[in-house]
Parts: C-alpha cells; structure tokens; sequence
C-alpha cells in the first residue's frame, strides 16, 4: 500500500472512531428522518422535544405570550404543518380547537394526543372545566408516557430512546410533585385568590384553598365585565386578609384585574405572576418549578 493511501485509510478510521457514539448513548437520528411533531403550544412543544430529542421536528403553533389560544385563527403556515404532521399534541378541553378544526382539512392521519382526554378530567357539578391541564403534574406525567408510545410508532428505531427520555423526565416531575407534598404539609388550607383559573390544579396539588367568587374568574376568563359586587366581595378578601398569595395571569390584563391586583399590593399579600404559555428561556420544568418557588415564597 503507498503512504498516501495507507493515510487515507488512517484518516477514515480516525473519522470513524470521532462520529461513532459511546457505548450505551441513544442513537441520533438519521438524517432527514426526523418525526414531525405539532403542539397547539410552545408548553407542549418543548414537552415533546425533551422527550423526542434530536429525533423529532418539533412545531410549537403558539409561541407568542401574547397570543390568546382561544380566539387564535390559524393560518395557510399552520395549515401546512399541520398537513405533514405524523404527532399532533393539543390541549384539548375547547381551549384550542382551532386545531381540530385545521386537521379536518389538513389532511393525513397524524397520532392525535388530547391533553385533557390523557388526564380523565371531567366537568362536573355543573361547572365548567379547568382546561389548564399542563399546570396539573401527574396528567403532564401521563403525557410524558403517551408521547414516547407515539413518537415509537412513528419511528420504531428511536423507541427506547423515548422511553429513557419520557421515565427521566417523569423522574424530574415527581421532584415537582414533592414539592407540591411539601408546601401542602405545611400550609393547609391556606386561603389563596387568583384572576383566572389557570394556575389551580397547582395550588389545589399544593393543599391551598381558592377563596375568589368563581363568577369573577369566569368573567375575566370570558372577556366580559364582573359584576360590581362580585368585584367588591374579591377585593375584600385582601382588606380582611383572607388570602395569603393572589395568583395573577400576566397575560390577561384589565381594569378589573388591575383593581384585584392594587388591592393585593396595597393589603401586603403576595403576588404570584403566572402565564399560560412557556417564557422566554425557559423549559417546562424549569418553568414549573420557578412556580412554585414563588409559591413557596409567597407563603413565607
């Protein structure tokens, strides 16, 4: 064999031993064979992603804080995505048809994942149902399990990489849920009051008491006025201490929450900012457990 060639194929092997993964790392996807993933939200997006890794192309619809998922219109880019999709996470619950209502055209047979069909909740009493099932842990640890079974059928190969991804990040939920154990055992029934509905699977998981007339929530949710005395009973709950934290959503922002959240501050009670959809530089788990630091703070 001439030096030169002898080189060549020493330069081979060297490339070789570089590019080849050590024993026991998942394997990376081949090239172009990424599933294509799309959630309703950037929150369920970046659940996918921690799960499917490098595996999946991961299309989050909503990424925009500012976006309100229940009176978005979807447009010809969705549509499209949506068309190529082989896993489709939504929430579920009437919080985000919009992509129901895309997939009747889109066309193709993606694997659909209800968030809220996966937690088994229901209306009930009467009331409507608390859509916000992504601030609910142990139905965010179904989905964990739901998506890798997915992301499996789409591409049996990278199965048990799914599977170690969805038990790891399960493992970092129930770390959560603890936390949750933890502020329960030591502030039961603590009284709380919010503006919207969306944080409460977490203060209920966390032993916390809401304490706010459901017709203003309601209405706050809904977009209509509340009623002067459902305002007036929400805002005495601050002047006569009734509630230790006030859970605002940052994202929905009016006179009449403006009220409830001047009222708080004024009355020295803690305010927990919450948002529907995943912040800036953060991942879920990040996220979720930056809430309940606030959480905890808040009850100190």
């Amino acid at each position: 064999m001439t030096w030169w060639g002898a080189g060549a194929l020493s330069l081979a092997m060297f490339l070789t031993a570089c590019g080849s993964s050590p024993p026991g790392t998942p394997a990376a996807a081949p090239p172009g064979s990424a599933v294509p993933v799309v959630a309703s939200t950037n929150v369920y997006g970046d659940i996918a992603k921690q799960i499917a890794g490098d595996r999946a192309a991961v299309t989050s619809i909503i990424s925009n804080p500012d976006a309100d998922p229940h009176s978005y219109e979807a447009n010809t880019r969705t549509q499209l995505e949506l068309s190529k999709a082989e896993v489709v996470i939504e929430n579920g619950g009437g919080y985000d048809d919009f992509v129901d209502t895309m997939l009747q055209s889109a066309g193709g047979s993606p694997k659909v994942i209800n968030v809220v069909d996966v937690s088994g909740r229901k209306a009930a009493g009467g009331e409507e149902l608390n859509e916000h099932v992504w601030y609910d842990l142990a139905t965010v640890r179904q989905l964990a399990d739901r998506l890798a079974a997915a992301l499996g059928e789409a591409d049996p190969a990278g199965a048990p990489t799914f599977t170690a991804n969805a038990a790891a990040f399960k493992q970092k939920v129930e770390q959560l849920q603890a936390r949750e154990a933890a502020i329960k055992a030591a502030h039961p029934g603590a009284g709380v009051a919010i503006t919207e509905p969306v944080p409460l699977y977490m203060l209920q998981a966390c032993g916390l008491v809401n304490k706010t007339p459901d017709e203003f929530s309601e209405a706050i949710e809904e977009g209509t006025d509340v009623p002067a005395d459902v305002l007036r009973e929400t805002l005495d709950l601050f002047a006569h201490k009734d509630v230790a934290l006030l859970a605002y959503n940052e994202q929905t922002s009016g006179p009449q929450t403006r009220k409830v959240l001047d009222a708080a501050r004024a009355a020295g009670v803690a305010v927990v900012p919450v948002t529907e959809t995943l912040p800036a530089g953060k991942d879920y788990l990040t996220w979720m457990g930056d809430n309940l630091t606030a959480i905890e703070t808040a009850l100190r």
